[in-house]
């Protein structure tokens, strides 16, 4: 099958991805062992990026990371919409609801803070690069207890395809124009909320819901 140069060049925008976590402490996870959470809210993030599509874009990529993880994730949707339909209209209200609230009304064992820092392109002169990072925490609804946290970073790399200055140029031009009709920090996400949630050793423990339960 023949595969022109653009197209390798346009595909190399979203599956060319290098990903790097950030550093962790040791965690404790006693807590977590202890609290056993079966069920997580995951709040709508903070986004600290000049980005406004970073908060429901990463939003979009924590639901399945967490389910394969073996936990029940309360539709975020459905969840975003009760928040507004109670008049927290944005995600620094929502995030200064009292837990014991969210308890009652969600019925969560535990809650999931997201903090987006870094979304989209940045711009050199002949390349540019997609990065998304963001940090969490989980909360114990049932007395505020923190059960994990950490923190992590995607970014597609913006390496240049051969083909010296003619080539460079082309391929700037093609990731700008991807930027700008779409939304490439959707797919670099997905890698950063699956290094944040799953990663090992320091993503979220295995929940009640997956065979590798309790053998973390």
């Amino acid at each position: 099958m023949y595969i022109s140069c653009g197209r390798v060049s346009l595909l190399a925008v979203f599956l060319l991805l290098t990903a790097c976590a950030a550093s962790h402490d040791n965690i404790d996870y006693t807590a977590f062992r202890e609290s056993k959470p079966r069920s997580i809210l995951v709040l709508p993030p903070l986004n600290n990026s000049p980005d406004v599509r970073a908060t429901y874009s990463f939003l979009s990529t924590v639901t399945r990371p967490l389910a394969e993880s073996g936990y029940y994730v309360f539709p975020v949707a459905l969840v975003d919409q009760t928040f507004r339909e109670n008049g927290l209209q944005n995600p620094g209200e929502m995030h200064q609801a009292p837990l014991a609230k969210l308890r009652e009304v969600f019925g969560a064992d535990a809650t999931l803070y997201i903090t987006v820092t870094q979304y989209g392109s940045s711009y050199r002169i002949l390349s540019s690069a997609v990065t998304v990072a963001a940090n969490a925490k989980l909360v114990d609804n049932r007395n505020g207890q923190l059960l994990w946290h950490g923190e992590a970073m995607a970014t597609d790399g913006g390496n240049n395809s051969g083909g010296g200055l003619g080539g460079a140029l082309i391929t700037a031009l093609i990731k700008q124009l991807a930027s700008n009709i779409g939304d490439p920090g959707h797919k670099v996400s997905r890698t950063t909320s699956n290094m944040l949630l799953r990663s090992r050793p320091n993503g979220l423990l295995y929940g009640p819901r997956s065979p590798r339960y309790e053998k973390d």
